[in-house]
């Protein structure tokens, strides 16, 4: 019984915290331009970031949130994704994606949705490689990235990443696994899993 209660209250927040239901419909969103094109475009990013700073400043999503919460999420949400465009494992519009589920999340929640993302993302890596039988060159792949950094270490006691030195095995679209992360992330902090 407390699952239903649970279930109808997180189809009340749809209706009732326009938070919700915005954030929901720009992951899908960029979740389905994701699938599409590989692009996540500005206007979902952008205007959700500028939609979420605004609210939560004007909204308070707790009784203790001030003007810092949304945007601490934000940058959170961003810095934790930075490193991945840096060696080009993903694009720039995954990152700005996070940021945006930072903003309307804020720190703590933040941090949770990106474990949920961490985890469908690799799930996700996984079903791909074993539909497309690349699972073999993936972990050669992956050996050789170890390797490569700790024999770095070793000559120079700083580990080395040159992702560019071995040959991709293909393309995910990270938005769909930051989509689904985060709204199993909302779906579960609904049902108190979380």
């Amino acid at each position: 019984m407390a699952e239903i209660a649970s279930f109808l209250e997180l189809l009340g927040m749809l209706v009732t915290d326009p938070r919700t239901g915005v954030l929901l419909a720009l992951l899908v969103a960029a979740a389905v331009s994701d699938l599409r094109t590989f692009r996540i475009p500005n206007r979902i990013t952008g205007g959700g970031i500028v939609f979420a700073l605004l609210y939560n400043t004007i909204v308070p999503p707790e009784w203790h949130a001030d003007w810092t919460w949304a945007p601490a999420g934000m940058l959170l949400g961003f810095f934790a994704m930075l490193p991945m465009y840096l060696i080009r494992a993903m694009g720039a519009g995954d990152v700005k994606l996070m940021a945006m589920v930072g903003a309307f999340l804020g720190v703590a929640d933040t941090a949770y949705a990106l474990l949920f993302c961490i985890v469908t993302a690799g799930l996700s890596a996984l079903v791909w490689a074993l539909h497309k039988g690349v699972m073999r060159r993936i972990l050669s792949n992956t050996g050789a990235v170890l390797r490569g950094m700790f024999w770095s270490s070793v000559a120079t006691g700083n580990p080395q990443l040159h992702p560019n030195a071995i040959e991709s095995v293909g393309k995910l679209a990270y938005g769909i696994s930051i989509a689904f992360g985060t709204i199993s992330f909302l779906i579960a902090r609904q049902f108190n899993l979380v």
